[in-house]
């Protein structure tokens, strides 16, 4: 049997038929089908079970490496709704002389009221400070479709009959927007496994463009600053946001407290009575009580009443780190990276952000 053959399609690894719980197993009857797909990918596309798989850090950045070695378009992808936890820390070191396009996906979250424009703006500013000069950002929505015509012929466009790689954190979309980007091209439809989970295309998968060249999607690589980590596969579906973000205003007097669930707590520290606007998703439960009561109130109810995560799916609780805040600038957001972020419209409010260590919180120009 040729090694052509011998790839899945779902997420790119070498099809093996010896053993069961090694990467890559799929039955000897899979390898008669026409589209081979491992039983990881069989699972996930039809129960929506997730296995582990083990690749590590290293993996992630010796397929990194290797596409700053090669000519190519380099396609990084980000989430809006966690611009900072989905940036690819490093990237710029890898990308060699390759130009990039940025594409920000999930658009279809964002309240009506943010422009694009000036969306495309920060994300252009951002990123220069991050240590990148994308040629280009377009804002997408994967899931839905939106921009992916355009998206697709600037990609065309500035591939100059190069390879395109895509690539991005585990969580972004890609491979959805993959999906997207092959059915308006040659209209077919979900070549490529996709979830809500961490890490589901394990391997290079080549799709072939014109002229012998391929589009390639790589795998997630996994930033262990996302807050995805610290919940498990059913409470990922909370802190995702599925459908348009609707703000919450919550009116605070000093010395009050908001849990966003067990994942993160917010106090209002001092700047007299104010309103603070909250866009997470949906489905989050926000708690207030007063602040002097806040600790005992988590060490008590964290995982019950204050959930994700649940008590029955974690050891151990997450260890929440407080980070100071003085808001010098009226339209302020305190970003909760991958959770959302509250916006303070005056200056003058004194806050303290508490997330699980290693998770980033940080102030911006309010994005609404």
């Amino acid at each position: 049997m040729n090694e052509q053959q011998n790839i899945c399609m779902g997420c790119g690894v070498k099809v093996q038929t010896e053993n069961p719980n090694e990467l890559g197993y799929a039955p000897a009857s899979a390898l008669e089908k026409e589209m081979l797909i491992c039983q990881r990918c069989f699972r996930l596309k039809h129960y929506n079970e997730v296995q582990d798989v083990n690749l590590t850090d290293d993996d992630f950045l010796k397929i990194l490496n290797g596409i700053g070695q090669k000519e190519a378009l380099i396609v990084l992808i980000v989430d809006i709704f966690d611009f900072n936890g989905s940036w690819l820390p490093g990237l710029h070191r890898f990308v060699g002389n390759n130009k990039i396009l940025l594409v920000g996906n999930k658009v279809d979250l964002l309240p009506k009221s943010v422009k694009h424009n000036k969306m495309i703006h920060w994300m252009k500013q951002e990123s220069r400070e991050l240590g990148l000069k994308p040629e280009e950002v377009f804002l997408v929505s994967a899931s839905k479709g939106l921009f992916i015509k355009e998206t697709a012929a600037a990609i065309d466009e500035l591939r100059r009959g190069k390879d395109v790689y895509v690539v991005g954190c585990t969580n972004v979309g890609k491979s959805t927007f993959i999906n997207r980007i092959i059915k308006e091209v040659t209209g077919e439809e979900d070549v490529i496994t996709t979830s809500h989970f961490p890490g589901t295309t394990l391997d290079i998968i080549k799709i072939p463009l014109e002229n012998g060249k391929s589009l390639i999607d790589s795998p997630g690589i996994i930033n262990h600053h996302q807050m995805a980590h610290f919940v498990d596969k059913k409470d990922l579906k909370i802190i995702t946001p599925k459908k348009e973000i609707k703000p919450k205003i919550f009116q605070l007097n000093e010395g009050q407290t908001l849990f966003f669930g067990g994942l993160a707590r917010f106090d209002y520290v001092s700047g007299g009575r104010r309103s603070f606007v909250c866009y997470l998703s949906n489905e989050l439960t926000i708690h207030r009580t007063k602040t002097e009561n806040a600790s005992e109130l988590y060490e008590k109810h964290a995982g019950e009443m204050l959930t994700p995560p649940r008590t029955d799916q974690m050891e151990s609780f997450p260890e929440l780190v407080k980070q100071e805040f003085m808001i010098k600038e009226a339209k302020t957001d305190i970003v909760f990276s991958g959770l959302g972020w509250i916006t303070v419209n005056d200056p003058g409010a004194k806050v303290v952000a508490y997330v699980p260590k290693g998770v980033q919180t940080l102030i911006r120009k309010s994005l609404i």
